[in-house]
């Protein structure tokens, strides 16, 4: 069972910028309460969803082949395969 907290949501707008022409600026409390609410956020849009998917054995040594990091390669395929009207067609 995952338990989530609501994430708060932050007004990009209101984030007051720091000019870099003062390196001693400090950012207030309240800054990094809105820096931190819109990260939370940022992170929510670019998580992904978890998907089970059933290949042969030739498929998964293949995958694992391509090294650390191969779930993030087969993804990637995914989406592109995907989004190509032909491929997705040869596939049907």
């Amino acid at each position: 069972m995952v338990i989530r907290r609501p994430v708060p949501q932050a007004d990009p707008k209101n984030v007051q910028q720091i000019n870099p022409e003062q390196p001693n600026t400090k950012m207030t409390p309240e800054q990094y309460e809105e820096f931190a609410a819109l990260a939370e956020q940022k992170r929510e849009e670019r998580k992904k969803q978890v998907l089970t998917l059933r290949v042969s054995p030739a498929t998964m040594n293949k995958a694992k082949a391509l090294g650390k990091g191969y779930t993030g390669i087969l993804s990637r395929l995914l989406e592109l395969a995907l989004e190509d009207p032909e491929m997705v067609r040869k596939c049907l």
